[in-house]
């Protein structure tokens, strides 16, 4: 009698011969890379490319090493993995992030994961987007549901996920309370230079069970804080610990790196920190430190009587750039009873005779809370604006020129430079609206350097988009109400000596 082969399911099977593999992949994170994208396929998302760059395959093989050399058992808690990146810009730190949350939640039922970035936006625009199109790349897709802040194994969204978490330090208790006794409890911090110590120290309470990893990413923007101390401090020897230069990258950009070091001086701080991945000489590369803006969003700021209401308008290009209107009440630029909402149009929308139409009605206000003293707008595209509204006969508007170089103080190089400078003096004191991400964003943006005068220049709109950074159009504005000096809403009463009797009656 012949032999009767009986089959399973074929969809049980498959499942059954990717867990194996799967398990050959728990101490070989470059393994389970290579087998879990669709590298090289004909028409597919990675038609072109064969597999990891020469730096990413280094640090998943020094991973695995990480892994096997703590010979975790299920049981008895090991030390945890700390691997750090300090890099160039453009590099692919977004994508090893995706693949080592693939690698985790694939190879370690009911991980739990924690991922967060230096603001916001670049959390989710960046970090996240990786995560979320990486994910849909894997052998594992099917395994897990991918929210605008989430990813869970679908039968266990309680015990096996990794979670978007914002890096406010107010917000730190967030990262608390995260343990995986039986698995791995695991940190990723993007863009670590700009994130407050607070949420270090926090996140180090998830370390302690288990098989813990925490990983550090980002241009080292700063020369002192947390990320600095672990990649070129006191605290290396106890991480793995890596600094790439931006040009031994396969996948960077090499005619923008020529251009910066042109531009630049391979010996500056700008092309220290942007392409070789190293910190600067200056205490930090960001011209507007995150500690500064933060102290603003909580601040409390009560407006004078007599104090004038401010506007500055930066008027987009088209494209990707918004059309932005900023309202400023001395110490106060939080939107509330004394300075209305900010105003923000769409490039392709806000077109001149909009943008005309919109500003001649916020000039024509006489609410004394939304009469405008002064608007000053940029007159990159700005200049047609204000001489039609002047024409209108509004003789409270004024154009600024960001490149002027004859400014009120010879250390800047431009208006741009000059008013940004008093922007971040007053922020020492002002108050800004807590909940504004893009304004926070937009803020902490921009690098600076000296030039050959010893001026201070900001980084231009143009540069930061080559290192793919979004506009600051709404720093922009409110730096605008810096422009120059503008007279109280009413002069203060000039004092009266008492009638009759002696000064001192």
């Amino acid at each position: 009698m012949p032999n009767i082969l009986i089959t399973a399911d074929p969809r049980q099977t498959r499942e059954l011969d990717l867990a194996e593999e799967l398990a050959l992949c728990y101490a070989s994170p470059l393994r389970f890379v290579l087998m879990a994208y669709p590298w090289g396929e004909e028409h597919g998302h990675l038609a072109r490319e064969a597999g990891p760059d020469q730096w990413q395959t280094a640090f998943l093989k020094d991973l695995g090493r990480e892994v096997r050399e703590r010979g975790f058992d299920g049981a008895n808690a090991v030390p945890a993995v700390r691997m750090a990146v300090a890099s160039g810009h453009g590099i692919g730190k977004s994508t090893l992030v995706a693949w080592i949350v693939n690698w985790i939640m694939s190879t370690r039922p009911f991980s739990q994961g924690t991922i967060t970035a230096n603001t916001f936006i670049q959390l989710q625009t960046k970090t996240w987007a990786a995560v979320q199109h990486w994910t849909n790349l894997c052998i594992t897709a099917h395994w897990f549901r991918m929210t605008g802040n989430r990813m869970y194994h679908r039968d266990y969204p309680a015990k096996w996920f990794c979670s978007a978490q914002s890096s406010r330090p107010e917000l730190s208790e967030g990262f608390a309370g995260q343990h995986a006794a039986t698995s791995t409890s695991f940190y990723i911090f993007d863009e670590a230079s700009a994130i407050d110590d607070k949420i270090y120290e926090v996140a180090e309470g998830g370390l302690v069970g288990g098989e813990p990893m925490i990983f550090l990413f980002g241009n080292p923007t700063r020369n002192s804080g947390r990320f600095h101390k672990v990649t070129f401090g006191s605290a290396r020897p106890r991480w793995n610990h890596r600094s790439i230069d931006s040009r031994t990258s396969a996948r960077s950009n090499k005619e923008q790196i020529a251009a910066w070091e042109n531009d630049y001086g391979p010996e500056s701080d700008f092309f220290r920190v942007r392409v070789r991945g190293l910190p600067p000489n200056a205490s930090e590369l960001q011209y507007i430190d995150l500690g500064r803006v933060n102290a603003a969003q909580m601040r409390e700021r009560e407006t004078l009587p007599d104090e004038p209401l401010v506007a500055g308008c930066d008027v987009s290009a088209g494209g990707a750039a918004w059309n932005v209107v900023r309202f400023r009440r001395g110490l106060n630029a939080r939107p509330g009873a004394d300075v209305p909402a900010p105003i923000r149009l769409a490039g392709e929308v806000g077109t001149r005779e909009v943008m005309i139409t919109k500003l001649a009605d916020v000039l024509s206000r006489r609410a004394p809370a939304e009469r405008v003293a002064m608007l000053f707008v940029d007159s990159a595209f700005g200049a047609p604006i204000v001489e039609r509204l002047k024409v209108l006969g509004f003789d409270n508007v004024v154009e600024v020129n960001f490149g002027e170089t004859h400014t009120p103080d010879h250390h800047f190089a431009n208006m741009r430079s000059y008013m940004w400078n008093e922007m971040k003096e007053w922020l020492s004191r002002g108050a800004i609206d807590r909940n504004d991400e893009k304004l926070e964003v937009d803020l902490t943006s921009p690098g600076y350097h000296l030039n050959r005068s010893q001026q201070l220049v900001l980084e231009s709109k143009q540069e930061m988009q080559a290192r793919n950074v979004e506009p600051v159009d709404d720093a922009d504005a409110l730096a605008l109400t810096f422009a120059q000096p503008v007279a109280p809403a009413r002069p203060p009463e000039r004092y009266q000596p008492p009638r009759g009797g002696s000064w001192m009656s």
